[in-house]
């Protein structure tokens, strides 16, 4: 059976305009907490948020339903989410909540939920939180209640824990950063972290009001910060996304790295130092062929899950590899974080600057993307991709791109929409494949 709340990242939809609403916020808050209520010591659980209007009412609904189960709460305030992950874990905490809607605009909101260790809960437990919430309350007497508390040392733990993920020996002396955190949940630490290793920081997106976050600017839309770095001269740009767990980077020439490159320069280097484990890198399937090829030709694999940051993170601790993450820009480095970390990654980057003293525009481009295309195709219902038309086109394109490309073609998570990716050697054979994909899907449906 379906879940009707968690999707591939925690709870996420439009605030009071579906199932995120303060009743389900209080919910997963009893359910949740009667999870990890166990045993007779003082439960405890790490609440974080972005910078959202409505992190304020999400906020007090799971303060009121941990409480009312008998938890203690720990508010942070804004944080990134790879934040609260680390302070769930260093604090004992049985549980850690983040309230975000990462790359979303300010109308959409969403929980996060991570367990004890720090890692984002199975599927297996949140389903078992899913039943609990459509079960009554296991209420706590009135004399076990639990108590919230505000900290105001959390985001000092966190600058103190990212700035440790480089060496010791680095300093970021001369170096000109234009740092962009969406107006989220990094707008404080991320800028922080860089200046007090060194640098000159240029802040764009550090002045939330709770309706601009990831508006004109952030990861997704690198615009203003591409335009920032020409303008200031600047050596590189950092763009973070709402929640702050996704990077993308911008050269010295205001060009766009994705997350492909900065993947393959951070593996490269781990390799150099004998730091990188599992052999290799884990992706999912919309990482470039030209990363798979280069990583080859190194000496590394490149392993593939489906998208989404968790998958990449269950093959990474299955396999026992340190580096991973998303074209779109999650990178997760194991040795440092617990879930994707923007800060970490940005500041890896900066570090191979400073020791190569080479310019961003040169030690971010390791490979040639080959020629890659997305298009999605909107359906009303039904299941396309059973479709022999559907099946046909897709044999057809296969045996075209066979030995030189591939394609990738799913159905989104979120919305009645297929997905269809290919890439290859020839930038004419991939549209035309493209195409004859998506013409079949739209017949189809």
């Amino acid at each position: 059976m379906g879940r009707r709340f968690f999707g591939t990242d925690g709870i996420r939809g439009r605030t009071n305009g579906g199932i995120m609403t303060a009743a389900t916020a209080m919910r997963v808050g009893q359910a949740a907490g009667t999870h990890f209520v166990r045993g007779g010591h003082r439960h405890r659980v790490v609440i974080g948020k972005d910078t959202r209007l409505s992190g304020y009412m999400m906020e007090s609904a799971l303060v009121a339903g941990f409480t009312s189960v008998g938890m203690d709460v720990i508010m942070t305030g804004p944080l990134p989410t790879p934040a609260i992950a680390l302070l769930t874990r260093d604090m004992r905490a049985d549980l850690g909540v983040m309230i975000s809607a990462s790359h979303n605009l300010f109308p959409d909101n969403g929980i996060k939920l991570f367990g004890p260790d720090g890692f984002k809960l199975s599927d297996e437990t949140e389903a078992e939180i899913e039943r609990l919430m459509d079960a009554e309350p296991q209420l706590a007497p009135a004399e076990k209640i639990g108590r919230a508390r505000r900290i105001e040392d959390a985001r000092g733990r966190y600058i103190h824990a990212v700035k440790r993920s480089i060496g010791s020996d680095i300093s970021f002396d001369g170096l000109k950063v234009v740092v962009d955190c969406a107006h989220g949940a990094g707008y404080q630490v991320a800028p922080s972290a860089i200046w007090e290793l060194g640098a000159e920081v240029v802040a764009l997106g550090v002045s939330p009001d709770g309706t601009n976050i990831n508006d004109r600017v952030g990861s997704t839309a690198i615009e203003a910060l591409q335009a920032k770095v020409v303008e200031e001269r600047a050596d590189i740009g950092i763009a973070l996304d709402g929640d702050a767990d996704r990077l993308i980077v911008v050269d010295e020439k205001g060009r766009a790295v994705d997350g492909d490159q900065i993947m393959a320069l951070i593996a490269t280097r781990m390799q150099e130092k004998g730091a990188l484990a599992g052999g290799g890198v884990v992706a999912t399937v919309m990482s470039n062929l030209g990363l798979e090829r280069y990583l080859a030709g190194i000496g590394l694999t490149l392993e593939r899950t489906k998208v989404g940051d968790r998958y990449v993170l269950e093959r990474m601790r299955e396999g026992g590899f340190n580096v991973g993450g998303e074209q779109s820009g999650h990178m997760i480095l194991l040795d440092h974080a617990t879930t994707g970390d923007g800060t970490v990654a940005a500041l890896r980057v900066l570090a191979s600057l400073v020791r190569e003293n080479k310019p961003a525009s040169e030690i971010l481009h390791l490979f040639d993307p080959v020629p890659q295309l997305l298009r999605n195709v909107r359906y009303e219902g039904g299941a396309p991709l059973d479709d022999a038309g559907v099946k046909a086109a897709i044999a057809d394109a296969e045996r075209v791109l066979e030995g030189h490309g591939r394609i990738v073609i799913r159905p989104s998570g979120t919305e009645p929409v297929i997905r269809v990716m290919a890439e290859g050697d020839d930038a004419g054979e991939v549209e035309q494949v493209v195409d004859s994909i998506c013409e079949a899907v739209r017949q189809a449906a």
